[in-house]
């Protein structure tokens, strides 16, 4: 394991991010409590979840998740295009989130990681 990213990201809508911020976790959106885990994306796998599951919304956050903080709650499992991806088979806990922010884009479109600092 230790070839793959000890960090993923989640997109998160505005209220969702908001959400997450006063509560201290999040359990998930409707798609990953219908699926019974969170789902995340790599950097790599990150702008082209956006253009898939987010075309057209606006108002979009992304955070930065420190996978090693969340132990075996994390599996990668195979999805999009025989993809590995990280889930989280538990809820996504603020302090295991180390950089967040609204969404943006750069000029290729491909969409910014958050930072810290």
């Amino acid at each position: 394991m230790s070839d793959r990213p000890q960090t993923a990201y989640k997109v998160l809508t505005a209220e969702q991010m908001a959400a997450l911020e006063a509560d201290g976790s999040f359990a998930g959106a409707p798609v990953d409590l219908a699926d019974g885990y969170i789902h995340l994306s790599t950097a790599q796998q990150l702008t082209e979840t956006v253009d898939k599951h987010f075309a057209g919304q606006t108002d979009l956050h992304v955070a930065a998740v420190d996978l090693s903080a969340l132990g075996d709650a994390v599996r990668w499992e195979e999805s999009r295009g025989g993809q590995l991806f990280p889930h989280i088979y538990a809820a996504l806990p603020l302090s295991a989130i180390v950089a967040y922010g609204a969404m943006v884009r750069d000029d290729d479109g491909t969409v910014r990681l958050p930072v810290t600092g």
